[in-house]
């Protein structure tokens, strides 16, 4: 691709939003060959014919203090694809999901002049917090496309074009061909995060609430899934400094993670995409987010995020499906207590029931290809 060329710019800030911009780049390549398309993007994006400017690996932080500390490299990339936006001036620039970079990135290109189509994949979580973003977002945005079925509501009063294209999870698992995975049962999978702060903080209490279970439960075997390769040295020495040996865990990468879900009785996971994953699965999950201090006093007082609930699956529901222990409610005894209850049936087959109502919501679309087709509409 000739580097000056170019009829959309894409920008995925993160891991989760490379895999949706990697099969929304196929769809729209699929829908429209021609295409010239550069941005920035991780593995699945890269690995289609658009020409990458920065690799989204870049731009991965975690967590209030970490993106404090990460600031001025991140304020330095902002402005470099701004600038490269503005001189290619493509004519849509679709970001996604990232909100707290990607939104800001919208106003000002707005504010620099951009005159091209502005799309957002992925709508941020003002239900959740930052209400005062949709008048912000009326004003930069000319499309929203939202994954999850109540958002399109949120945004009936504004002049900003909204479409729910379904979720790109339940396409994905609904279609997935799994791989043989022979693994003992009953299986308790862990799923401690796909960064270093998240396994720092969950993987210990999570490891320590398994060990205790399996004294109860003898014929219980115990996974634990590796989102990355490099996160390795990092588990062994947690594992080590909580008194496991390296053989009694089955430990299973990234590309096994659904075969794992399929083969789990029940899971412990950091709250994020990877509940609602195990939800489409229907794995009985308790769902766990260790909070530094001053991220809870930011939570708590600065953003004064009080939410009925925190966990994907439940805001979806708008009920409790899974339990949620999150910052101070993460304690061992608590994490003891949720775990054992999924050992219950009564409670397993409510959960499973409630997972199978999420997934006729949000399965029946083919997102990517939706989301495609509206961009392709609208440019």
């Amino acid at each position: 691709m000739t580097p000056n060329l170019c009829d959309l710019f894409v920008c995925a800030g993160e891991k989760s939003g490379d895999l949706l911009g990697g099969r929304l780049l196929e769809a729209l390549y699929a829908q429209k060959p021609t295409l010239a398309i550069q941005g920035v993007g991780g593995i699945a994006m890269r690995s289609t014919a658009m020409h990458c400017f920065i690799p989204t690996e870049e731009l991965q932080v975690m967590g209030f203090v970490d993106v404090l500390c990460a600031f001025f490299r991140l304020r330095r990339l902002f402005y470099a694809i701004a600038k490269e936006i503005l001189r290619l001036n493509p004519k849509v620039v679709i970001t996604i999901d990232y909100p707290g970079f990607n939104l800001r990135l919208a106003k000002y290109l707005r504010k620099q002049g951009f005159r091209g189509k502005l799309v957002h994949f992925v709508c941020p979580s003002v239900w959740a917090w930052g209400k005062r973003r949709i008048p912000l977002m009326e004003k930069n945005l000319d499309l929203l496309l939202s994954i999850l079925p109540f958002e399109k509501k949120l945004f009936t009063n504004t002049q900003m074009r909204t479409a729910f294209v379904g979720n790109p999870l339940a396409e994905r698992i609904c279609s997935y061909t799994y791989k043989p995975f022979p693994m003992g049962k009953p299986l308790l999978s862990l799923f401690p995060g796909s960064r270093t702060k998240e396994i720092e903080r969950n993987l210990p209490v999570m490891l320590d609430a398994a060990k205790s279970i399996k004294k109860q439960q003898d014929t219980l075997h115990i996974a634990l899934s590796v989102s990355e390769e490099k996160f390795l040295p990092l588990m062994k020495t947690i594992l080590k400094k909580k008194g496991w040996k390296e053989e009694e865990l089955h430990w299973v990468p990234s590309e096994l993670a659904y075969e794992l879900m399929k083969a789990s009785h029940l899971a412990i996971a950091k709250s994020g995409t990877v509940t609602l994953e195990l939800a489409l699965h229907k794995v009985p999950t308790v769902v766990v987010y260790a909070l530094s201090f001053l991220d809870r006093l930011i939570a708590q007082y600065l953003l004064r995020i009080r939410l009925p609930f925190y966990c994907l699956v439940n805001i979806i529901a708008g009920r409790s499906v899974f339990a949620e222990l999150i910052g101070p409610h993460l304690t061992l005894l608590r994490l003891e207590k949720e775990v054992k209850a999924l050992f219950d049936e009564p409670t397993r087959r409510r959960i499973q029931k409630e997972c199978d109502l999420l997934l006729d919501e949000l399965s029946g679309k083919h997102p990517s290809e939706v989301a495609a087709r509206e961009i392709l509409n609208f440019s």
